[in-house]
């Protein structure tokens, strides 16, 4: 005969398996003390308390228990009970149906609207400020009319006493200035400084000039008050010093001054300048009449010194 040693795992797990299967009062008893548990782990509340592991706790201290919503009594041990939540915007709502949502009035814009018993076309109608047409029409007339009249004022002072537009009538300038030429004159440039030698001056004639019906003149300022003009070889001089003349096309062509009256002394030509008075001539010294035949010009006669030309346009230049 041969012992054989019976299997632990094969045994063991038939004795397991026919307790499961064997003992029905197993598995009623086990169903019964999950129930206990169960019910044990409800607070008066009916809250169910979360099993935490006791281990875990500090010592002296009892597990947290975790909340769970509250049931009622009616429902059993049905799903909890949603909480009840504000009103919302439904379509219902926004079709006219029986839902209730408060609107906020938007007061950040307002359509101005007329009141209910007033007529929309009848005679009488609210005043919205609206300005009526013929209204704006007078006060447009009004604001064109101030700007006209203060321009046109402005326009007078600035001519008046600060600067002046001329025309050259004649060739006795040139090449400097030519016929149909305009020019602009600063009123006020010897209200801040005295005239000098070689400006364009524009002045008041005298004696003949004045005579003839010439209202205004513009010649170049050759002498000052207290020198001494003499001409030798068709070059100026200025106290017997020559003077350069690069705005002449001609250098050379000063006259000889014997046939001024007023400039002899004892035979010899030579002008001596009087207080505040100069000695003026044009730049075409074959074709202008100047200090040469009317004497010396009064400073005070000086309407001002001319500055720049702006016509034509395309000689627009400083002077």
């Amino acid at each position: 005969m041969t012992d054989e040693t019976p299997d632990d795992s094969s045994s063991e797990g038939s004795e397991t398996s026919g307790i499961a299967g064997s003992d029905p009062g197993w598995t009623d008893d086990l169903l019964a003390r999950a129930r206990e548990r169960s019910e044990a782990g409800m607070d008066e509340s009916g809250a169910r308390a979360v099993p935490v592991d006791e281990s875990a706790a500090p010592p002296g201290h009892a597990p947290p228990a975790i909340d769970e919503p509250q049931l009622d009594e009616s429902e059993g041990a049905g799903p909890p009970k949603a909480a009840e939540r504000p009103n919302f915007l439904t379509r219902a709502d926004l079709e006219g149906g029986s839902g209730s949502v408060s609107a906020v009035p938007d007061e950040t814009f307002v359509i101005p609207t007329l009141p209910a018993e007033v007529d929309q076309g009848g005679p009488e109608s609210v005043d919205l400020g609206i300005p009526d047409r013929r209204v704006g029409g007078r006060r447009a007339i009004l604001e064109w009319g101030s700007v006209v009249v203060g321009a046109l004022v402005l326009a007078i002072v600035v001519r008046t006493f600060l600067f002046g537009a001329y025309y050259i009538p004649s060739p006795s300038m040139e090449p400097t200035l030519s016929i149909g030429d305009r020019i602009v004159v600063n009123k006020v440039s010897y209200r801040l400084h005295d005239v000098n030698r070689g400006d364009l001056v524009v002045f008041t004639p005298s004696g003949t000039a004045a005579a003839q019906g010439i209202d205004d003149l513009i010649k170049r300022v050759i002498g000052l008050p207290g020198e001494t003009v003499t001409v030798a070889d068709g070059r100026v001089l200025i106290d017997g010093g020559m003077l350069i003349e690069p705005y002449l096309a001609d250098p050379f062509s000063t006259g000889d001054l014997q046939t001024v009256p007023w400039c002899l002394d004892g035979g010899v030509a030579k002008c001596t300048v009087p207080a505040d008075h100069v000695f003026v001539m044009g730049d075409n010294r074959a074709n202008s009449r100047d200090s040469r035949s009317f004497g010396p010009v009064p400073i005070d006669s000086i309407a001002g010194r001319a500055f720049a030309r702006f016509w034509p346009l395309g000689s627009l230049d400083r002077l």
